[in-house]
């Protein structure tokens, strides 16, 4: 497995959420080491959504043979807080305050590849409301969550 190098924070810094996201899509930052530890793909988006997938694969497996609840939270805390994310103003942050999960219906390998879409329902100056559905390769609603972020300079 190869080591992604760390980011830069200071070049960061001087760009705004939206083409931070924009720029590890682009193959110009690396990648959220998170997203190359699940396997996450087609990351993309615009300002106020971003959405991610996943293949299902044996390895995010519970010992119930479905894809683990931490992976399907960790997917759709990516698609809410990288929603919130693509916001920020050059030399903002955010982190995560909560997430709620409400989990639908079982993913396996057999599900195809699975969508997160994240999308900011409000922002403010100091916290941002998101929310991120998860979708099967049907279509179908796999699970929901909610995030509020807080927001600092």
């Amino acid at each position: 497995m190869t080591q992604t190098q760390p980011l830069d924070l200071d070049a960061l810094a001087t760009m705004s959420g939206l083409d931070q996201l924009m720029a590890m899509r682009d193959g110009l930052l690396p990648p959220a080491p998170i997203a190359e530890t699940l396997g996450m793909v087609n990351f993309d988006g615009e300002h106020g959504s971003i959405s991610v997938e996943l293949d299902p694969e044996l390895r995010h497996y519970n010992p119930l043979g479905t894809v683990h609840g931490g992976v399907i939270s960790t997917l759709l805390d990516t698609a809410a807080g990288c929603s919130v994310h693509s916001t920020l103003a050059a030399g903002e942050g955010y982190t995560s305050l909560d997430l709620t999960v409400k989990f639908l219906r079982p993913a396996t390998v057999d599900s195809g590849r699975l969508r997160a879409v994240g999308t900011v329902i409000q922002r403010g100056r100091r916290t941002a409301l998101a929310e991120a559905q998860l979708f099967d390769g049907a279509g179908k609603l796999v699970a929901h969550a909610t995030s509020s972020c807080m927001i600092f300079s």
